[in-house]
């Protein structure tokens, strides 16, 4: 299709992608495209090989690498107006006015639907809920950022998967800032945020257990038999029919609006560990239930995030049943860090005001 529309044009320029079949995509379109392709790298502050020219074991290898270069690349990108628009330009293809027909078309599966109303696509939408998170959430942001019942955060994780707003943009957002809540906030959305592409760009087997360090995997298979207290079928877990009340509202609320705070996601996918047989298909289930129903999923974090569950950019910690020396994540200890009580009944207060 891009090789199609581009039969007479003198170059072409697309973004970056660093997932495996995104990469395959820019490769077979600069092979069969008759003029010049050039990459812009658009999804992180730093370029992924000018912050590092190797895959990085945790953020501590990372960060000082990523600051070191950080003002060289955070300069304002100042826009302009083009000389001929490109609105009324024909392009032939698929009619994407009938979303319902098209899907039809494309025999895409209809499960699972779409989300609740609380997401709106679009880089005015995206815009608008960073400056609403600045004016009312983000004085409070490092201090109440991962209680899971408050939702203090700024919700940029989807709009920054489609390429709907620029990391970019949102750092510029914060230059008049000082203190604690930006150093937390960019902390994700450059540290972490650019580790996980990092991960992504120099392993090949981000989607595997085969990128966990020597000691993850030694002490994972070495527990592998472990006994369980209770295991669960992919469907029992997908349906939330657990005895784990936190679990299930996790699992409901992502169901519902495709997203869920990141501190019960690392709860949500550390349990699956002790929910299924083995770490390799806890790992599958965990990231089919992610890709599956999290907006954001599908993505360099996604990735990073659910090989974290197992080891990765982690460290070894005292060694427990089932996890070996993985960092585990205990119902006690949940309710020792959240409003246990406000978090079981956000799902209500999200269905209520939803109606509304």
């Amino acid at each position: 299709m891009a090789v199609d529309l581009a039969a007479d044009a003198s170059i072409i320029i697309c973004d970056r992608g660093y997932l495996k079949h995104q990469r395959e995509w820019r490769t077979r379109l600069g092979e069969k495209a008759k003029c010049k392709v050039v990459q812009v790298e658009s999804d992180v502050v730093v370029p992924v090989e000018i912050a590092s020219d190797k895959e990085e074991y945790a953020a501590r290898t990372i960060r000082s690498k990523i600051t070191k270069k950080l003002n060289e690349y955070r300069e304002e990108v100042q826009s302009g107006t083009p000389e001929k628009s490109s609105l009324s330009y024909k392009v032939s293809g698929e009619d994407l006015s009938d979303t319902e027909k098209l899907l039809d078309r494309l025999n895409v599966s209809v499960n699972p639907g779409p989300v609740s109303r609380y997401f709106k696509g679009g880089t005015g939408e995206a815009k608008k809920r960073f400056e609403e998170f600045l004016e009312n959430n983000y004085l409070n942001y490092n201090e109440s950022r991962n209680q899971p019942h408050l939702d203090n955060v700024s919700f940029m994780s989807p709009y920054l998967h489609f390429g709907q707003i620029s990391p970019l943009w949102i750092l510029h957002q914060l230059k008049n800032r000082s203190g604690e809540n930006r150093e937390a906030y960019e902390e994700e959305l450059v540290i972490r945020r650019e580790l996980a592409i990092n991960f992504c760009y120099y392993s090949s087997d981000y989607d595997s257990l085969q990128c966990l360090p020597d000691w993850a995997a030694e002490t994972l298979e070495t527990h592998k038999s472990d006994e369980r207290t209770k295991v669960y079928t992919k469907d029992e877990l997908e349906n939330a029919e657990t005895d784990d009340e936190y679990w299930n509202t996790a699992m409901k609320m992502m169901k519902e609006r495709g997203y869920l705070h990141n501190h019960m996601r690392m709860y949500w996918g550390k349990q699956i560990l002790t929910y299924t047989n083995t770490p390799q298909y806890a790992h599958k289930v965990a990231l089919e239930l992610n890709n599956k129903y999290f907006l954001d999923g599908r993505d360099c974090n996604s990735y990073a995030n659910i090989a974290w569950l197992f080891g990765k950019h982690d460290r070894a910690w005292t060694e427990r049943d089932v996890f070996g020396k993985v960092r585990i994540m205990t119902k006690k200890g949940l309710e020792r860090k959240i409003d246990g009580e406000k978090y079981l009944d956000k799902l209500n207060h999200i269905h209520s005001v939803e109606k509304d």
